[in-house]
């Protein structure tokens, strides 16, 4: 079974980190979506932070500014992962030495592009 993490996911469809959990569940991914607000979104059940995901995602699409990535890549990096997903707006040439540091594999580009799906149709 295909996983990911959604950190900075949202409960407004407008935003991309909405428009990535309908992605990956359109795809067949479980998701786990991210936000230390809590509640639900799309009918899941949102984590607080990286840490209490229930077990390790294959990849993590993140949806955070540069700063709050900075703070998060140890939590990233101790949940591990196979694929970090640092999405348009939410790198930074700090988190990205600090990512390749840790040992995490970077991917730099759109997520939802990077399952076929395409964020005008969600």
């Amino acid at each position: 079974m295909k996983t990911v993490a959604i950190l900075g996911a949202s409960s407004d469809r407008k935003k991309f980190g909405n428009k990535a959990v309908r992605a990956f569940q359109r795809q067949g991914y479980t998701v786990f979506p991210v936000n230390p607000k809590g509640g639900t979104i799309e009918g899941l059940p949102v984590f607080t932070s990286i840490a209490t995901v229930p077990r390790r995602p294959h990849k993590i699409s993140v949806y955070l500014p540069p700063a709050v990535l900075l703070s998060e890549l140890p939590a990233i990096a101790a949940k591990g992962c196979d694929e970090l997903w640092l999405n348009p707006g939410t790198e930074s040439p700090e988190a990205l030495a600090t990512a390749e540091r840790l040992g995490l594999r970077v991917v730099q580009a759109c997520s939802i592009l990077g399952i076929n799906e395409h964020p005008e149709t969600l």
